[in-house]
């Protein structure tokens, strides 16, 4: 680590010099201030040390210009003359810390390593913060955990090559951002990611989707089309689901993979792509295969590279990372202020078991901007905590789920339950019930007049 020491008496320079270098520092010392800043601004230091009284410029000025030259390091000043007053004012401009001259050694190393310790500290965090932007990209993935951390490697990895990649994961845990963290990480960036959900298209019209159509192919077919391989020609086609393909199409998607061949509906000439195919599937492929509804030779053409994205009940540290940016994100779009969450909040949000993973959160967050009506999200602004599949006495059905499932009608229901409460709760009192529920006394009597709950 790299200090520099300024210093006009010789003696002193020296004797600092000395002490950082038998403490295995890489040190370097000036007798003036104009010296110090041209060296620094060709390679900066990660600790300075300044003497306040010098000649032409002093340690304050020093402090000022250098940092006016955008100067990183940790500045320490130090003086014979120092007082309290002199300390303030050096910490007010900018410097790290101030030593009393005459200072024992064990001082001035007291002083360093913990400026060191804050350097390190400072670094750290500008690596991780460069590592998440570079995760995030233009993907949108968020998250620091482990998990979530070695798929990104592992995408960026095989992104180099063109081999096929299959994404597995439960629905709505982000498996169509990992597929264009793979793109935009390749050689392909510049050309097209072209994404479709497989079983978003109903199993008559798959063939044209995928493979396009000639003139005249079916009923309908009024002129010549393209299908998404060839729009995809040169970059990435996703295809999402690719366990819901009929087993028929499967055999004309295995030769697309294999040779990098199409055939339009209704076509008699092949035509040549060059597409690197990202798969993704929340099914079980394996089963698929044993059960005849997926073939094993396209199975085996797909799983080239796996990535397993998991869920979120399994890497809840990423939770409040995520309810941020999704916070800012929706704020936002619906122009608000972006909300800050109470500690509350985030433990409720931690608690959850999240089957609809990452997009559930979304969802969640976004109804809570809308319920909140303030600067801060509170626990009793989230949704009650669905339950997956599973979770209701094994046989698959939650006999406490709503059978209306308009997401409109179940959130003005719970938003008139809660006002309704805080009344009663309060004894009537608007005003303390409008601070229960954390919405402006204006919104409030909107509401309960909206509410019929006025009577």
């Amino acid at each position: 680590m790299r200090i520099v020491v300024v210093d006009d008496e010789a003696g002193l320079r020296h004797t600092t010099s000395l002490i950082l270098r038998e403490e295995g520092y890489d040190v370097e010392a000036f007798a003036d201030a104009e010296t110090a800043l041209a060296a620094l601004a060709r390679e900066d230091a990660a600790i300075v040390i300044c003497d306040v009284r010098m000649p032409r410029v002093d340690g304050l000025s020093f402090l000022d210009r250098y940092r006016a030259a955008a100067g990183r390091a940790l500045v320490v000043l130090m003086s014979a003359y120092g007082d309290d007053e002199a300390a303030i004012e050096a910490i007010r401009r900018g410097a790290y810390d101030y030593l009393a001259k005459p200072f024992r050694a064990d001082q001035l190393l007291l002083v360093v390593r913990k400026a060191v310790e804050r350097e390190q500290l400072r670094l750290e965090v500008d690596r991780l913060s460069e590592e998440l932007t570079a995760m995030r990209g233009a993907t949108g993935i968020v998250g620091r955990s482990k998990p979530l951390r070695d798929v990104v490697e592992v995408a960026r990895k095989v992104a180099r090559h063109d081999s096929t990649v299959l994404v597995t994961g439960e629905s709505g845990t982000g498996k169509e951002l990992v597929a264009r963290l793979v793109h935009s990480s390749s050689g392909r960036a510049d050309r097209a990611f072209v994404a479709v959900n497989c079983g978003a298209i109903p199993e008559s019209l798959l063939e044209s989707e995928l493979f396009g159509h000639v003139k005249g192919a079916f009923t309908g077919a009024s002129h010549d089309r393209r299908g998404l391989f060839e729009e995809a020609d040169g970059g990435t086609l996703f295809l999402d689901e690719i366990g819901e393909i009929p087993v028929a199409l499967q055999v004309k998607l295995l030769r697309a993979l294999q040779e990098g061949e199409i055939r339009r509906v209704g076509d008699n000439a092949a035509r040549q792509v060059d597409v690197r195919i990202v798969a993704a599937t929340s099914r079980d492929l394996e089963a698929a295969v044993a059960s005849g509804r997926f073939r094993s030779d396209l199975f085996y053409r797909v799983n080239v590279v796996r990535l397993h994205l998991p869920p979120l009940r399994e890497r809840p540290e990423d939770i409040p990372e995520l309810a941020r940016h999704f916070a800012e994100r929706c704020a936002a779009r619906l122009r608000l202020p972006t909300p800050r969450f109470t500690a509350a909040a985030l433990h409720a949000l931690g608690e959850r078991p999240w089957p609809g993973n990452v997009r559930e959160l979304e969802n969640a967050i976004e109804r809570a901007i809308v319920l909140a009506d303030g600067a801060t999200i509170d626990a009793v602004h989230l949704p009650p905590p669905s339950r997956g599949a599973g979770d209701a006495g094994g046989n698959g059905h939650d006999p406490d789920a709503p059978t209306d499932l308009s997401v409109k009608r179940q959130t003005e229901a719970l938003e008139r339950a809660l006002i309704a409460r805080a009344l009663e709760r309060t004894g009537g009192n608007r005003t303390r019930a409008a601070q229960l529920l954390e919405l402006s006394h204006r919104a409030l009597l909107y509401k309960i007049r909206g509410y019929g709950l006025d009577d």
